[in-house]
């Protein structure tokens, strides 16, 4: 049986690097999280079990460093069936890392990644479908826009909202 291969140490993009995340950023990525604008949209409305997940074994997850700072975090999830096989990403950014470009560059590394290293041909975002700021982030990386998953998951108000899925195919980065 072989291993999966280990993500890199790191992988450094034009604004920002990503380093796997370890224990020691729990504190900083829960901090982050309860930021009221990363609440609105990211995770289960406990802060103890959003930062858990962050962790979860079929998640990578890398912080996302500005220097030595972490402003963010991006991660990925595959679907390995060789018939349908891609990845999927999710991004939170704190407020040090809104507005700065810091998003794009992120995921357009991440992508990189996903495509030139780990083979994939497509990969897939799915953003609430009123986050209008992280979909113009989204396409600005190369993402379109494929349709509205009604009723799509459940909000922090308890009711179900709606979804865009989006997805780049491999040359369609930006």
């Amino acid at each position: 049986m072989t291993s999966e291969p280990r993500d890199p140490d790191q992988l450094p993009g034009a604004l920002v690097v990503l380093r796997p995340i370890a224990d020691a950023d729990r504190p900083t990525l829960l901090g982050i999280l309860a930021d009221p604008e990363v609440r609105r949209w990211w995770g289960p409305e406990d802060l103890d079990v959003a930062a858990a997940d962050l962790y979860d074994d079929d998640a990578h997850g890398f912080a996302i460093l500005s220097g030595d700072a972490i402003v963010g975090y991006v991660q990925y999830a595959e679907e390995n069936e060789p018939d349908y096989r891609h990845a999927g990403i999710d991004i939170f950014l704190g407020p040090d890392g809104r507005g700065r470009g810091f998003g794009p560059d992120a995921i357009r590394t991440l992508a990189r990644y996903l495509f030139e290293v780990r083979g994939h041909h497509r990969l897939t975002i799915d953003p609430a479908a009123a986050n209008e700021r992280a979909i113009a982030a989204y396409e600005r990386v190369g993402f379109r826009r494929v349709g509205l998953m009604r009723n799509y998951e459940r909000g922090q108000d308890g009711r179900f909202h709606d979804g865009l899925l989006m997805d780049m195919l491999r040359g369609e980065l930006k």
